[in-house]
């Protein structure tokens, strides 16, 4: 080891002015020579001599090292002095570098937007690999406001529960610190409210009926309600329904629902399907909601559902204040695959979002959006979770 080597760590001494403190006058007076890294300099009776810089002894990983001479003071000066310096380096003012960095589209929306952000319990990797507390806590974790859970035959919100453990959940989520946005359910294509098979209407309306219970049980005020299919898709064991008798039969089976609505202190809220071939044009929506005359029938909106060939941005003005929960869910017009696998992580597809936020935005909408997703990533499916919250905070104007 060199002879000259003192084992010790020099810290820059503040540059030095006739009356500058970087602390007491708020900016340093910062002279080519602080830059240079060349210490400032004192008069003695022999001429100008360098300033002393105090010393901090190197740590030793086994003996506590003693109290050295630097005070807080002098690193905040030092930090100061350095932070001019960066700041001066880059062509910029102290006052410049200190300001927040101006709005970029590039980053996300100009505007910030009072909606909260959701996510549908189908993007977790639920119940599988994760256990319904896990998602709620990586939910809130990666700053959602809301989680929105589903109802299904099975799990922790299906009829083998009852009003104790939905309760329980409800403190859960209030413990972890998350809303629950509202209520979701496959169950309505098995068993679809327009069957032609009046077994499985009589289950369909026993199964619409216990998640409104559910939701009432947990004191959550969104309920999702597909009203009816005269199509199905994706399952084999539905025989299509004339368009008038599911029109009728929906009707039916929604005014039955609504009764106990208001007790419940639920809303009903119709979603637009669009595959299921009923209910097709924000215009049918509306007529369909307005026909029960009851504020608790209300609409979800899904954005994905339509896009096929409408756009998402057209049906919101129309739709109006009927709107009371609506899913974000992508979709891409650049595909073939009219199936559940057409959707899409948020901004990986063709959905104008601006123009749907603003639109949002004009009917002073500031309820939940939710990402709706029924893919969760086979590996690190954690990412699915950040990404989609990354992507709501740019599309609500929160990164920017």
């Amino acid at each position: 080891m060199p002879q000259d080597w003192q084992g010790v760590a020099r810290l820059p001494s503040p540059v030095s002015t006739a009356g500058a403190d970087p602390l007491a006058d708020g900016i340093p007076n910062l002279r080519p020579a602080a830059l240079r890294g060349i210490h400032s300099t004192v008069n003695t009776p022999n001429g100008p001599a360098p300033m002393p810089c105090p010393s901090i002894p190197m740590p030793n990983a086994f003996e506590p090292t003693a109290r050295t001479c630097i005070t807080r003071r002098d690193a905040m000066r030092a930090a100061v002095v350095t932070a001019g310096a960066s700041a001066l380096a880059c062509g910029m003012s102290p006052v410049e570098a200190a300001a927040p960095a101006k709005p970029d589209i590039r980053r996300g929306a100009l505007k910030r937007y009072d909606i909260k952000k959701s996510i549908n319990l189908w993007a977790f990797p639920y119940p599988e690999r994760m256990n319904l507390q896990e998602c709620l806590q990586l939910a809130k974790d990666a700053g959602f406001d809301g989680i929105e859970l589903n109802y299904d035959l099975d799990n922790d919100l299906s009829p083998k529960g009852g009003t104790k453990e939905f309760v329980a959940i409800r403190k859960l989520a209030d413990k972890i610190g998350i809303q629950i946005s509202g209520l979701c359910s496959f169950l309505f294509w098995p068993y679809p409210l327009t069957s032609n098979e009046p077994a499985k209407r009589a289950r369909g309306l026993e199964l619409a009926g216990r998640i409104a219970q559910c939701a009432s049980d947990m004191e959550v005020e969104n309920v999702l309600v597909v009203p009816g299919a005269v199509h199905i898709p994706w399952r084999n064991d539905h025989e299509p329904v004339r368009n008038d008798i599911c029109d009728q039969r929906a009707k039916e089976a929604i005014a039955q629902l609504a009764r106990t609505a208001a007790r419940q202190k639920v809303f009903l809220n119709i979603e637009n399907i669009f595959f299921n071939g009923y209910l097709m044009t924000p215009m049918e929506m509306n007529a369909f909601v307005d026909h029960f005359g009851n504020e608790r029938v209300r609409v979800h909106f899904d954005t994905g559902n339509i896009s096929m060939f409408q756009n998402a941005e057209h049906w919101v003005p129309v739709l109006g204040k009927r709107t009371k929960n609506i899913h974000f869910k992508e979709f891409t017009k650049k595909g073939t695959d009219y199936s559940l696998e057409t959707f899409r992580p948020l901004l990986d597809g063709t959905t104008n979002w601006p123009a749907v936020i603003d639109e949002l935005d004009r009917l002073n909408y500031r309820g939940f959006v939710t990402f709706e997703y029924f893919h969760p990533y086979i590996h690190y499916p954690e990412a699915l979770i950040w990404q989609t919250s990354d992507s709501l905070d740019r599309m609500l104007g929160r990164k920017a």
